[in-house]
């Protein structure tokens, strides 16, 4: 069984910044694996190690700078990578879900996956709607949000649990091949070794442009536009109250006089 698995690297930000314009000023940006497609990767590897999956590939959209990012998730155990970009997509502000889905559509009838894991979402412009989106487009069956998935696949079947509105959850079956959303939460990622560090230099990392998969550049020119960026006013203040497990209980407890809860 194949797993493919999307990687996606992401801006990360300070904790203060400027924004210029639509974008936050590089100075305050810095970049990482997308937290939910660690924990994407994590369920992959974990589904080799069991001898379920043969092989786990990983699928990238983003230029050469992010493949220090890509080799974390080769570090971690996957077999090889798949990175696509194109002059195409330097002109693109915003690569949107339908943007995404045209790419990874292709990879997917390229690589014929028996099963597909992303992150529920990406953690900069929190779009969450790719694997699902992507389900349909290569219809597969799908499962979002899934927070524990049954390791025993040898029947064609993924038995998941998954989170719905309001705390409740979900325990569904989903016939191979199938496109899972993977929630924080369901594994404990491992930290990258020396030795799969070393090993992640030699693990084969195919670049491939937009023609190359078969899409036309106009399917990625996107249907979102960023017209405006800025801080939300704060409604209320925060009150943080220092020193000793009593002094602060006593604080707590002024405050909440003062605002009429305790008497």
């Amino acid at each position: 069984m194949k797993v493919l698995t999307t990687v996606a690297e992401v801006e990360t930000v300070e904790d203060e910044f400027e924004i210029e314009g639509t974008e936050i000023a590089d100075r305050y940006l810095g970049a990482d694996l997308n937290e939910w497609d660690d924990y994407a990767i994590e369920e992959a590897v974990q589904l080799q190690e069991e001898g379920v999956a043969d092989e786990v590939v990983t699928v990238t959209i983003g230029p050469e700078e992010c493949e220090q990012t890509i080799r974390q998730a080769l570090a971690k155990g996957a077999d090889r990578a798949v990175r696509v970009w194109d002059d195409a997509l330097e002109d693109v502000d915003l690569l949107d879900v339908g943007a995404k889905t045209a790419i990874l559509r292709e990879v997917v009838a390229a690589e014929e996956p028996d099963l597909v894991l992303t992150g529920v979402q990406s953690g900069d412009d929190s779009w969450g709607g790719t694997g699902v989106a992507l389900a349909e487009a290569v219809g597969y069956e799908w499962a979002a949000v899934v927070n524990s998935l049954d390791h025993d696949l040898e029947s064609g079947t993924a038995s998941v649990r998954r989170e719905l509105e309001g705390g409740v959850e979900e325990l569904t079956d989903v016939e191979l091949p199938a496109v899972l959303t993977i929630q924080t939460g369901i594994n404990e990622p491992r930290y990258a070794s020396l030795r799969g560090i070393r090993q992640a230099q030699r693990k084969p990392l195919d670049v491939q442009s937009l023609g190359d998969i078969g899409v036309d550049a106009g399917a990625v020119e996107g249907r979102v536009e960023l017209t405006d960026m800025y801080e939300p006013e704060s409604e209320s203040d925060v009150t943080v109250f220092e020193g000793s497990a009593e002094d602060t209980a006593g604080q707590l407890a002024d405050l909440l006089r003062d605002k009429g809860v305790a008497q």
